[in-house]
């Protein structure tokens, strides 16, 4: 048997058949379930899925959205500009592919946020066709059936893994292959301690047979973190409102609205005409993003309603209770907004 065939006959018996995207299993949902997975895994993206397709459930419903609504729906999933790509791709799509995905690899692979692995398992996964994929379970599973040394994020490893992948591929049963390698890496053949003995290809895996699977795939270089202080102000006003700032649509939370901050280097005082004095502190707050490690001073102040909108910029704007609970927050904003308006009882 071919490693396809023991695979697909482990996969037919318990691979996983239950997952929102399957059922209905449309080119839309693969699409959007494909671009939440990219960097998060299964169990964390089911609940985000679920609300985002059942607000937006179809592309013409998506393209009409405002970027506000379609972050508010990915709020906590992290990696934002998925989402803004997710709402270009939609418009692309209803504007030059009548309101449809367009069914080829080349021509996904052409949107915001679709890359050629991607690209392929929507291709597999909506039309049933064998199709390269390489996402971060399947390139552990091929680094240690194939013992290939090298961090598989390297360009010329990338490379091998490609073509061991087409190789392997079978002739028929597109979408259960590609759900069935993903899954022998989600459950089998994980980062850490790897059930090898329940694996259906283990007599012919190398890495296997010569006692190292420890040793695959190869660790990424070490990743430089930085650090970064910054300040941050909640500014209310006497309906309790507050005031947020839409971030730049490059960099950290691009394009999300977040607390008025000086992480640019630009004093927040001086920026919004406040009293030194009338700005209190608040308990530190640690964010960790992949490579940056942030110490957050947050800030708490007040300003009389006469003075709204006198100062402030266009990317600047007032928010009610019921308005900023409904955005698409970075994660650190909404916990301190979450944490000392509602405590305060603002």
């Amino acid at each position: 048997m071919t490693f396809s065939d023991k695979l697909l006959d482990w996969w037919d018996v318990h691979g996983r058949k239950d997952l929102p995207w399957q059922h209905p299993r449309t080119a839309y949902r693969v699409w959007v379930s494909e671009i939440m997975l990219q960097q998060t895994q299964v169990k964390t993206v089911i609940p985000y899925f679920d609300r985002f397709v059942s607000r937006f459930p179809d592309i013409e419903s998506l393209a009409a959205a405002s970027t506000d609504e379609v972050l508010a729906f990915w709020s906590g999933l992290g990696y934002y500009a998925r989402a803004r790509n997710l709402l270009k791709t939609a418009i692309i799509c209803k504007r030059d592919h009548a309101t449809e995905l367009p069914q080829s690899p080349e021509e996904l692979s052409a949107l915001p946020g679709i890359g050629e692995s991607t690209a392929n398992a929507i291709y597999s996964q909506a039309y049933n066709q064998p199709a390269v994929i390489l996402d971060g379970n399947v390139k552990r599973v091929l680094t240690r059936y194939l013992a290939i040394d090298g961090w598989p994020g390297k360009s010329l490893v990338h490379k091998q893994l490609w073509a061991a992948a087409k190789k392997l591929l079978p002739k028929e049963r597109g979408a259960d292959y590609t759900q069935a390698i993903m899954d022998l890496g989600a459950t089998l053949c994980t980062r850490t301690k790897p059930v090898c003995t329940r694996c259906p290809v283990r007599d012919s895996c190398k890495a296997f047979k010569s006692g190292t699977i420890d040793l695959f795939p190869a660790r990424r270089p070490a990743l430089k973190v930085t650090k970064k202080s910054f300040h941050m102000l909640i500014l209310t006003d006497n309906d309790g409102s507050i005031l947020l700032e839409r971030r730049p649509p490059v960099g950290i939370w691009g394009g999300l609205w977040s607390l008025p901050a000086d992480d640019n280097g630009q004093s927040i005082q001086q920026r919004l005409g406040l009293d030194k004095r009338s700005l209190q502190t608040l308990p530190v707050l640690q964010h960790q993003l992949t490579h940056i490690k942030m110490t957050i001073y947050p800030l708490i102040a007040h300003t009389d309603t006469s003075l709204r909108g006198v100062e402030y910029r266009a990317d600047q704007r007032w928010f009610g209770r019921h308005e900023w609970q409904t955005l698409g927050l970075p994660k650190p904003v909404r916990q301190l907004l979450e944490t000392h308006l509602e405590n305060s009882g603002t």
